[in-house]
């Protein structure tokens, strides 16, 4: 398939299926589910209809007899599980993507029955559960009553700024002091010379951090690091064990205890830095007994318990071996959306017209086998039999081919977004089995390569699985330049 080619393919999958439920009325579809759960069914079958098969064949970049072999496929299941991950949502339409995945499911009934469901793959523990806490830049109007009832302060009630909207804030001095918890700002983050720029303009940098990493080496006027405890480290606190908890990506809530002996017994945790910091500088201008949650993390959960739908009973629940699970409306046989209370809608969206220069090809970063996040643990990739580089380009032969390059060749690859050359210097072309015209390279290396202003419409996520880019040899730059 085609970088980008996703919501052609469901949508050529979803008119197969609507087609097959014409032949054999009431087999393909579950009409029941559809009448008593959902809305705009009939806009959803109107604008199919219109759909050219060939054309979202071409779109996706799979031959017909493969998208048909596919719809049979799901037919006659009732069972579905579509699940998905940034690939989707780091694209300029991967809300409506995510809309049509939507779409398929409920057209099946898909939902609210075991082995059936939406399964959007979220990474790593902090990603589900920080917005689940809350840690978000719109918080709502709820959880900012209870924060105003519970420790007596007037919490701010404009929103903050996403990840792209601090970077550009930060560039244009409207903020002066980052403050980050964990992380690797700087590489995880897209244009990552733009974004460098925004972090050499700040007037401090702060980082809660288990580790050294490049974000603290590009900061402002001053930069501090307070090194803290890793989940793997055992956190004592007055000689008692303490212990955090973490949500995975199936909305499971477990316990997280470390074993490791700390590096140095002057580390800290996160919670008891962040409370020793609130506690200096807030003085008594705070009610907040901060050393009770310094000392004992079953004082932060039944916090959590008071503010969070879900959280009942949580230092008991979390004890119990598997941890719980959150509460799911779907699971519960209950479902809902804003605009139309207990009804789900079907969304019509159209597959996007991509332009390119007959020297363009599109590009989607990705990750290796030895690889979390930015920690890049070692330069050997399993997945693609890759050994000892990052520093590559995967390309379809006859791409190489009709670009003069040859395998082992080492190129340049460049992006242009609103008149703004990106460039990543020195890679390897690798040929690989992927679409003609579209490339793969490794995060976070071509990071640099994702302009700041290429969001997902809707979310503002960054566009990192697709960038449109043009690759040449490689020429050496002259020392100083």
């Amino acid at each position: 398939m085609k970088i980008n080619g996703d919501m052609a393919v469901l949508q050529a999958i979803e008119k197969l299926l609507f087609e097959a439920d014409a032949a054999n009325p009431g087999t393909v579809f579950d009409a029941a589910f559809i009448e008593k759960n959902t809305v705009g069914y009939d806009g959803l079958k109107t604008h199919l209809a219109e759909q050219s098969l060939e054309v979202l064949a071409a779109a996706a970049g799979i031959p017909v007899e493969q998208l048909r072999e596919a719809a049979e496929l799901i037919t006659g299941r009732k069972k579905i599980i579509v699940c998905w991950a940034m690939g989707i949502t780091q694209q300029k339409n991967g809300v409506d993507t995510i809309k049509e995945i939507v779409n398929l499911i409920l057209l099946k009934g898909s939902l609210g029955k075991p082995g059936a469901g939406l399964c959007p793959v979220r990474g790593h523990s902090n990603v589900q559960g920080n917005r689940t806490m809350m840690i978000w830049e719109q918080p709502p109007a709820w959880f900012l009553d209870k924060l105003k009832e519970v420790f007596g302060f007037e919490p701010p009630r404009e929103h903050g700024v996403d990840v792209v909207k601090c970077i550009k804030a930060i560039h244009e001095g409207k903020i002066k002091v980052f403050f980050a918890m964990g992380g690797n700002f700087l590489s995880a983050t897209p244009d990552t010379g733009y974004t460098a720029d925004a972090m050499r303009k700040l007037k401090l940098n702060v980082n809660v951090s288990t580790k050294l990493n490049r974000t603290h080496l590009v900061h402002g006027e001053e930069a501090i690091i307070f090194p803290t405890l890793a989940r793997s480290d055992k956190d004592l606190v007055d000689g008692v064990e303490q212990f955090v908890s973490c949500e995975n990506s199936m909305g499971v809530v477990q316990m997280s205890k470390g074993i490791l002996k700390p590096v140095a017994k002057e580390l800290r945790s996160e919670n008891r830095i962040i409370c020793e910091i609130a506690k200096m500088t807030l003085g008594t201008r705070t009610k907040v007994d901060w050393d009770k949650y310094a000392n004992n993390y079953d004082a932060v959960r039944d916090l959590v318990e008071r503010f969070i739908p879900g959280f009942d009973a949580y230092n008991k629940r979390v004890r119990e071996p598997g941890g719980f699970y959150l509460p799911n409306g779907p699971r519960a046989g209950k479902f809902s959306s804003k605009e139309f209370g207990d009804k789900m809608p079907f969304s019509v969206s159209r597959v996007p017209e991509i332009r390119m220069a007959t020297d363009d090809y599109r590009m989607a970063t990705i990750r290796s086998h030895d690889q979390f996040n930015t920690t890049i643990y070692g330069m050997d990739d399993r997945y693609r039999g890759i050994h000892g580089e990052r520093r590559i380009v995967f390309m379809n032969s006859s791409d190489i081919a009709a670009a003069g390059l040859q395998a082992g060749d080492k190129v340049d690859l460049f992006s242009y977004y609103e008149g703004v050359e990106r460039i990543a210097r020195l890679f390897v072309v690798v040929p690989y089995d992927i679409p003609p015209r579209c490339t793969a390279t490794y995060y976070p290396e071509t990071n640099v390569l994702v302009p700041i202003g290429s969001v997902a419409d809707k979310s503002n996520t960054p566009t990192s699985k697709m960038v449109l880019i043009k690759i040449r040899k490689h020429v050496p730059v002259a020392a100083g330049q």
